[in-house]
């Protein structure tokens, strides 16, 4: 089967068209032929080395956490799915990037849902980034009906599917910062109420907010982004920090400033939930699904290419060049 994957880590040069054996699956598993993958940001940092070295098979590594196609083969003790079922799947070992993969059924949902069903390349886009969101808002987050949001990197995967969600949930206003001008525009439809670019966003906010700030920060950047975020938050804020896209150096905030200004820290992993609390993840997923269904989501698809332009999509989401989400296509 073809494949791209890495022997080495390193720059999207690393980057190579494969020739794979096609996986079988064990229990409590299925085989999918994949028809789009989605494209995030943890498989660059996958690529580049800061999840360890190559280890898979024959020392090559496959990315991919997400993808959508249909069922092809069920391992022993699968119910609830069937051969030729349309299904998205989280995949938290990797591995998307491939016309084939096995997925933990815990981590696979069908796209036949009580709204209808979903369509497979909308799908590719939900199963990292939309669990992601519902556990930044809802978990981390613990946003209540009414409350006042902010999204760094408005305009990515999991900053387009927060400001929609955040909606879904009951939030009150939804700000967004990107790191250009050029992605203000495209933000801006995904119904924020508005967006500011990212250098001195906390002098934007406080003018609009009349000084308040918001109730919750959600923070993929890191560094002095996440620092000045705290200074944003209303009274019991929280701030929630998912990521480090800066790539800056380990930041410490002061208790005694969280203590006397009434705010609080929380964390995000993805995949730190996948291996303690699986069942979540696949709730979120069928939630989603749902939504996307009912035509209450989109995910944001912007650019769509052939599974050989893999280091391109890299590129551009490594670069901040890219918008919304990037789906390869393995039909």
């Amino acid at each position: 089967m073809r494949a791209v994957g890495f022997r080495v880590n390193g720059g999207v040069e690393v980057l190579e068209e494969l020739d794979l054996p096609e996986p079988v699956p064990t229990a409590g598993r299925v085989t999918v032929r994949v028809a789009f993958a989605g494209v995030n940001f943890a498989e660059i940092q996958h690529r580049r080395g800061e999840f360890g070295t190559p280890d898979g098979p024959g020392g090559v590594d496959v990315p991919g956490l997400e993808v959508a196609g249909t069922v092809v083969a069920l391992g022993a003790g699968v119910s609830g799915l069937e051969v030729g079922e349309p299904i998205a799947a989280y995949l938290p070992a990797f591995g998307g990037y491939a016309e084939v993969v096995t997925a933990d059924t815990r981590f696979v949902r069908s796209l036949r849902t009580g709204a209808g069903e979903a369509d497979l390349a909308e799908a590719a886009g939900l199963p990292c980034v939309f669990p992601t969101a519902f556990g930044v808002l809802k978990d981390a987050g613990r946003l209540r009906e009414g409350e006042d949001v902010l999204i760094h990197s408005a305009a990515g995967g999991v900053g387009s599917a927060a400001a929609q969600l955040a909606r879904e949930l009951g939030a009150g206003r939804v700000y967004g910062t990107v790191g250009s001008v050029e992605k203000i525009p495209y933000a801006a439809e995904l119904g924020y109420d508005g967006v500011f670019l990212r250098e001195g966003f906390a002098e934007r906010l406080a003018a609009v907010t009349g000084g308040r700030g918001v109730d919750l920060v959600l923070d993929p950047v890191g560094g002095p982004i996440r620092e000045q975020s705290l200074t944003v938050l209303a009274p019991f804020g929280r701030l929630v920090a998912y990521g480090d896209l800066g790539r800056h150096e380990q930041w410490t905030a002061s208790v005694w400033d969280l203590w006397k200004g009434n705010r609080t820290i929380a964390g995000f992993n993805i995949g730190d939930l996948a291996r303690r609390a699986p069942e979540r993840m696949g709730e979120y997923l069928g939630e989603a699904l749902r939504l996307l269904a009912a035509g209450r989501i989109r995910p944001g698809v912007t650019q769509t290419l052939p599974l050989a332009e893999a280091a391109k999509a890299h590129h551009l989401m490594e670069t901040g060049a890219g918008r919304g989400k990037i789906l390869l296509s393995l039909t």
